[in-house]
């Protein structure tokens, strides 16, 4: 709630599967209340559940009478720049899915008008509230593991005919960006939350099964450095058949290793530090489950809830319009290593 006492008002623009995501969640919390929803298809095709008013276009919604706080934009991600600063200029907060933008230039001109016009910028990546690596980022702070030598992340997803449909933007080079944006900004992101920025990229990439899918790759390696003297390593590919394989990141270091893996970096599978005993950490939440295939974490209560606490001045962002902007330069940095 507000410090009046009442409700963050939120509309959501953008009703896909994490469009619906969100709308859920905000409903659920009782601190906010949904009061739009936004999307250029017709209510009856999107299997909506929610009783609000609906808008056909963004434009259409902000030139309304309706008072909100804060709009989630859930829409392609090539349209997350201009979404985002058109509700700023209207005097909203936004709430960008990941990943912020597809280039820094235009997350600059996202950071430049939250700035202009004094409102909050908050970038979504959940997995941070993962347990496995939040514990990861601790020990990693507390130089439990002392000299980091290398860490490897892998991931290794299925997308195939099921999710690159012929009525989707996935795919679609401008507004999809490529696989790094779209499946794998999650785990870059957590890359550089613990480890810091990266440098001396180099990499490779390939279509093995997607020519027909997508304008872009499906699998790539990407070998890198980081922080003084150490070695880091990105494997991916979305050719898995039939499911997602695993999310994983793998440290090797001077007081021992670790591996934190699963499907979706959700299980500690290994870990052996001198001198150090592993907590017993809470489970992790259950991934999005979008029938034909899965998602990421389904933290997004957890999102929703930090932006209700910072707009009533009780914390911090958790995940910042800056740091969004740096998984983007991140990923633009990589992509070009292969050109």
């Amino acid at each position: 709630m507000n410090a009046d006492g009442k409700k963050i008002k939120f509309a959501v623009v953008g009703c896909g599967h994490i469009g619906k995501r969100h709308a859920q969640v905000i409903e659920q919390n009782p601190q906010a209340e949904l009061v739009a929803l936004i999307d250029i298809k017709d209510p009856s095709l999107l299997n909506i559940q929610h009783v609000v008013p609906f808008f056909s276009s963004l434009n259409k919604f902000l030139q309304s009478n309706i008072q909100t706080d804060v709009v989630n934009i859930a829409t392609p991600n090539g349209l997350h720049a201009q979404h985002a600063i058109e509700c700023l200029k209207h005097d909203k907060h936004v709430v960008i899915e990941k990943p912020m933008t597809l280039n820094t230039a235009d997350a600059t001109a996202v950071i430049d008008a939250a700035n202009k016009y004094g409102k909050q910028v908050f970038i979504v990546k959940q997995n941070r509230y993962s347990p496995p690596v939040a514990w990861l980022k601790k020990i990693v702070n507390e130089n439990v593991f002392g000299n980091i030598f290398s860490v490897q992340l892998n991931c290794f997803w299925n997308r195939d005919e099921r999710y690159y449909t012929q009525d989707s933007w996935h795919g679609n080079k401008a507004l999809d960006g490529g696989t790094l944006f779209t499946q794998f900004s999650h785990f870059i992101d957590i890359f550089y939350w613990i480890f810091g920025d990266i440098k001396n990229i180099s990499a490779r990439f390939q279509s093995f099964n997607h020519k027909q899918l997508t304008e872009f790759e499906d699998s790539g390696v990407v070998l890198f450095e980081f922080g003084e003297n150490s070695l880091g390593c990105l494997n991916f590919s979305t050719a898995v058949w039939n499911k997602n394989f695993e999310s994983s990141i793998t440290v090797i270091a001077e007081n021992g290793s670790i591996k934190i893996g699963g499907q979706y970096m959700d299980k500690v599978e290994y870990c052996h530090i001198k001198n150090y005993s592993m907590p017993e950490l809470q489970s992790s939440t259950m991934p999005n489950n979008y029938g034909s295939y899965s998602g990421s974490a389904a933290n997004h209560h957890f999102v929703i809830q930090n932006v209700i606490d910072v707009l009533q001045n009780k914390t911090s962002i958790t995940t910042s319009a800056a740091e969004g902007m740096k998984v983007v330069d991140i990923i633009e940095r990589i992509y070009k290593a292969t050109l």
